[in-house]
């Protein structure tokens, strides 16, 4: 960091410092703002210097000197100016070089000679950048930012040493291009191409599908009726389709409320009888005539008794 004999608090308000030089890049016409500003901060910031910050003009002059009112006795304001010149590593040709970063809504006046040539100069109000190379002294006054006990430095003004020229976006000067006939109308800027990266694909629009050629609107989600209206030929195809195909064996049952006797086996004829001889025991002397003992006596003649539960006819 550079070691500066006059700080800024020793400056005065309202004081002027010229400096005039070649003018290597300006943007006085417009503000820097917006996109613009985030992008010159970040450039400022990568090279260690400190960022604006603010919406600002801004000009650089290459071979600068400052214009002494008094060179045997400098005010403080025009030493503050010279000794924050620098020379450029990269371009040591162009000598010391001056820039400042002009905060503020108020674009400078610029000033060229008056097409009279009487020495006067006229405001310049056509709106467009300066051209680099041009014979310059930019006008800097001194003045207090609020809340800071320092002082700053503004662009005030710049006066133009000779015939304006101006900054031409396809890098022609426009009095060159006037003297061979050619004249625009207003004035060119550049136009900034598109990356192929950064262009839009070409879609199919999101609310539309397309089937060999046609454009069809896509399907939107249908609410519940529409959406059970139209389940219902499915269901139908699937419910035919169930049919037709072989049966699938069903899983078992988890849990069954009642169970169904098991179709009854077809009986021997070794377990019929048993059977019978079963039922016969259990009505055995129980009032039934069959089973009971046969009552001898007269009536019904003598002889051994029958096998209970058989009664054989004679």
């Amino acid at each position: 960091m550079a070691n500066y004999s006059i700080p800024a608090s020793q400056l005065t308000e309202g004081k002027n410092v010229f400096i005039r030089g070649k003018l290597g890049f300006a943007v006085l016409a417009r503000l820097i703002e917006g996109a613009e500003l985030v992008a010159s901060d970040q450039r400022k910031t990568n090279n260690g210097m400190s960022p604006v910050g603010k919406p600002h003009t801004t000009a650089t002059i290459i071979h600068a000197e400052v214009q002494f009112a008094d060179p045997n006795n400098p005010t403080v304001e025009e030493q503050f100016v010279s000794e924050r010149r620098y020379g450029s590593p990269k371009r040591p040709e162009t000598g010391p070089n001056y820039s400042i970063d002009s905060k503020g809504s108020t674009l400078p006046v610029i000033a060229i000679p008056s097409p009279k040539g009487d020495g006067t100069y006229d405001q310049d109000e056509s709106g467009r950048e300066l051209a680099q190379g041009l014979d310059v002294t930019l006008v800097l006054r001194t003045y207090k930012p609020k809340n800071f006990n320092n002082r700053g430095l503004a662009l005030e003004q710049v006066i133009v040493h000779e015939a304006p020229r101006y900054y031409s976006a396809g890098g022609v000067d426009q009095a060159e291009l006037a003297a061979r006939g050619i004249v625009l109308n207003g004035s060119p800027r550049p136009v900034q191409a598109t990356p192929a990266s950064a262009a839009p694909a070409a879609v199919v629009p999101v609310a539309t599908e397309v089937e060999d050629g046609l454009s069809f609107p896509a399907p939107q989600p249908a609410s519940a009726p529409v959406a059970m209206a139209a389940q219902a030929p499915v269901q139908a195809q699937a419910a035919a389709t169930a049919v037709a195909a072989p049966v699938a064996a069903a899983p078992a049952p988890v849990a069954v409320a009642a169970v169904a006797p098991a179709p009854a086996q077809q009986e021997t004829l070794e377990q019929k009888l048993a059977r019978l001889e079963a039922e016969n025991a259990s009505l055995k002397d129980a009032g039934s005539a069959v089973g009971s003992p046969v009552a001898t006596g007269p009536w019904n003649g003598s002889g051994p008794a029958q096998q209970a539960g058989i009664t054989y006819q004679g």
